[in-house]
């Protein structure tokens, strides 16, 4: 809902006239554009159809029906597998808060030893002191390493939910039962790539 306001909001015409964007860049810009709306438009429609198999509709134009009363079992006995992050998001949440809360610890500590350095002690304390403050630095941009990875991992796990269905590798099981060892439209999105 929020994605769609604010693009609706975006005035893609001013942006393109005020960031002086190259012709090459705008018609990226308006392609990509369009693929998004296309997309859009796309899911729209799968979501508007039916997501229920019609077993009767097959009982009648299919004459096997020990096929279709298979079908049915197999349809009315799928459980969906779901797994359950919240575990592993909980362990990196809980890891992610004691670093943190260590890091304002060491800097805290640091600092104050860097003000007694200064004033106190020797110079090469003082120095060893910004050297622990340097680390403390380093040790934030490892903290912001960690949050892109753990944004990576995120999206990992999404492509892991989101992964080819039981179907679709049944399909490829069945070509390679019947002798079919080419996939439909591969050698059109990737070319022949054989050496003879």
């Amino acid at each position: 809902m929020a994605s769609k306001a604010a693009t609706a909001a975006v005035d893609f015409t001013r942006i393109y006239s005020t960031l002086g964007l190259g012709k090459e860049t705008v018609a990226a810009l308006q392609a990509f554009r369009k693929r998004h709306s296309d997309a859009q438009r796309i899911t729209g429609q799968l979501n508007a159809q039916p997501t229920t198999v019609d077993v009767a509709h097959y009982r009648t134009v299919l004459k096997n029906k020990a096929i279709v009363d298979e079908a049915e079992k197999i349809l009315r006995d799928f459980k969906p597998v779901t797994y359950d992050v919240g575990a592993h998001v909980k362990v990196i949440e809980t890891f992610e808060t004691k670093a943190v809360r260590h890091i304002s610890f060491i800097h805290f500590w640091l600092t104050s030893i860097i003000i007694t350095c200064h004033s106190v002690l020797h110079p090469f304390f003082a120095f060893l002191a910004a050297i622990f403050v340097s680390q403390i630095a380093k040790a934030k941009e490892t903290e912001a390493q960690i949050d892109v990875e753990l944004n990576d991992l995120q999206a990992t796990l999404s492509n892991i939910q989101d992964a080819r269905s039981f179907e679709d590798l049944t399909t490829v099981e069945n070509m390679m039962k019947k002798g079919k060892w080419t996939v439909p439209g591969y050698r059109e999105k990737f070319g022949d790539l054989s050496l003879m």
